[in-house]
């Protein structure tokens, strides 16, 4: 059964850093899109940011351009979520995802397996 377990959620200042990891087990992650959403309290989830493993190729959702970077690690099959600059918009529970094929690398409904969450929260 696929597993995605995200870690590296946590309580920073605005201006701060987070780096979020999520690793893939028991999944040939290869050649598939691997997507980082996320959903605040009384919001709908929303698209940060896609990789597709196969080529590298990322899509960003405009509000955290220039400021978050997704990266891969295919020898350890795991995606990471470089933030800068963070926001206390930015505060929301943060979820990966992966789907096979898709036509809107940021769209939730299109996304198979998802992992559990991991909080981040900034403070002004």
């Amino acid at each position: 059964q696929v597993q995605l377990v995200e870690s590296g959620g946590g309580a920073v200042q605005a201006g701060g850093s987070l780096r979020l990891s999520c690793s893939a087990s028991a999944y040939n992650y290869r050649s598939k899109f691997m997507g980082w959403f996320r959903q605040a309290p009384g919001k709908e989830r929303e698209g940060v940011a896609s990789i597709y493993t196969g080529g590298g190729t990322t899509y960003y959702a405009d509000s955290v351009k220039g400021r978050f970077t997704i990266t891969q690690d295919n020898a350890k099959s795991t995606v990471y979520l470089q933030m800068n600059s963070l926001k206390p918009d930015d505060t929301a529970m943060y979820y990966c995802a992966t789907a096979r094929v898709l036509v809107d690398p940021l769209m939730t409904s299109e996304y198979d397996y998802w992992g559990q969450g991991t909080q981040v929260t900034v403070s002004s």
